[in-house]
């Protein structure tokens, strides 16, 4: 029996039980990895500071962001197609991010629809959209994430146009629309997977159900769904869907202070420091390195969330030392998802959570809201 003990355990058994194109598709990023890999070492530029003899019981981890309290200082944020890696995934993921009391944000390239989790699930859902080339069709959406009930929309600001993902090109995910020999055989490796994906039907994006025009099937449908990404998108475009969308809006993708700036002048209610997870720009800042510049720009009390190679509750200490007001989680999730369903996102969870519990004990902090207030007392540049 495998005992999972951190993030890296979860990826590992999720390699296990996933088809090459799909882990890959989680695992990978752009180009030569170096954007992914600084995500994950730009940590090590920080210590935090032990304090002894400071504490009697154990920190309170919650934590306030977008105009909610939640018992955890993270999120799980919009990850696609996660019907692929467990049937129902998404339902899943909704479901273990509601016991655990934290928010969930769905991808607009996800196999179930906002319309299923409220129906199935409900609670406090969030949404994150892609700005399709035709905007009747970004209407259509909108109007569907309004009837859901949704308060908080993310738009990511950084696709407008699809880098190069070397181990998707290699296997050919969004460029292979149906299923073929080699594609065949590769899932045929992994028989707990492909019992999974029979019980839980042939998976398909229930939102695109009433436009043919995207095909039918879940690899057709992933291929035409980034072939009709806005690349003509500009700030303008940003005032038209604020004009659109009344709630709160998040603009995810922000690397830089100039344009945190501009998020806020364009009506963005918070940003999310990101850089896709290095699956964009290759070369790119660290999100964690680029994060104090931002803060001092936008001052103390906006919101700035962040995300971007986390794998440990430490790591979230010292993004949120350093400004943030909450962390998106993604990969580590998704591993958790794959690994072990709804009881493998919990863990994954569970494992941030007692890793945070257990550094800010160390640290002598008290809470979640004394780490963001007095953070420079707790971090140390290296």
């Amino acid at each position: 029996m495998t005992v999972i003990v951190n993030i890296e355990d979860l990826r590992k058994h999720a390699q296990r039980r996933l088809p090459k194109i799909f882990f890959d598709y989680i695992d990978g990023s752009a180009f030569s990895d170096t954007t992914a890999l600084r995500n994950c070492e730009d940590f090590n530029n920080w210590c935090l500071v032990q304090r002894v003899l400071a504490l009697k019981g154990m920190p309170d981890l919650s934590c306030e962001f977008l105009g909610a309290r939640h018992t955890l200082p993270i999120m799980l944020g919009p990850v696609g197609f996660l019907g692929l890696y467990r049937g129902r995934g998404e339902i899943l993921c909704a479901e273990a991010a509601r016991q655990k009391g934290v928010p969930l944000c769905l991808s607009t390239f996800s196999i179930a629809s906002l319309a299923t989790l409220q129906r199935e699930v409900g609670g406090t859902l969030q949404f994150q959209l892609y700005m399709d080339c035709q905007r009747p069709f970004v209407e259509k959406l909108v109007e569907s994430v309004e009837d859901a009930e949704v308060e908080t929309l993310f738009y990511t600001a950084d696709t407008a146009v699809t880098s190069v993902r070397e181990r998707d090109v290699r296997n050919g995910f969004r460029a292979v629309k149906h299923l073929n020999p080699t594609l065949l055989f590769s899932m045929m490796q992994r028989p707990l997977w492909c019992w999974d994906m029979w019980q839980s039907g042939i998976p398909s994006v229930e939102a695109l159900a009433n436009y043919p025009e995207f095909g039918s099937g879940i690899l057709e449908q992933a291929s035409n769904l980034s072939g009709r990404l806005d690349s003509s998108i500009t700030w303008e475009d940003i005032k038209w869907l604020r004009k659109l969308w009344k709630k709160r809006l998040v603009i995810k993708g922000i690397l830089n202070s100039e344009d945190a700036l501009k998020a806020i002048d364009h009506g963005a209610d918070a940003i999310v420091v990101s850089n896709h997870g290095g699956r964009q720009l290759d070369f790119a800042n660290s999100t964690i390195s680029i994060l104090p510049e931002i803060r001092k720009a936008v001052g103390k009390d906006y919101c700035v969330m962040i995300d971007g190679g986390f794998r440990r509750g430490s790591e979230v200490v010292i993004a949120l030392a350093l400004g943030a007001s909450g962390v998106l989680l993604g990969r580590a999730y998704a591993f958790g998802l794959a690994a072990d369903g709804r009881l493998g996102v919990e863990k994954a969870i569970e494992i941030f959570a007692k890793e945070i519990s257990i550094t800010m004990k160390l640290m002598g902090v008290s809470s979640v809201d004394e780490l963001k207030q007095f953070g420079d007392r707790y971090i140390r540049q290296r």
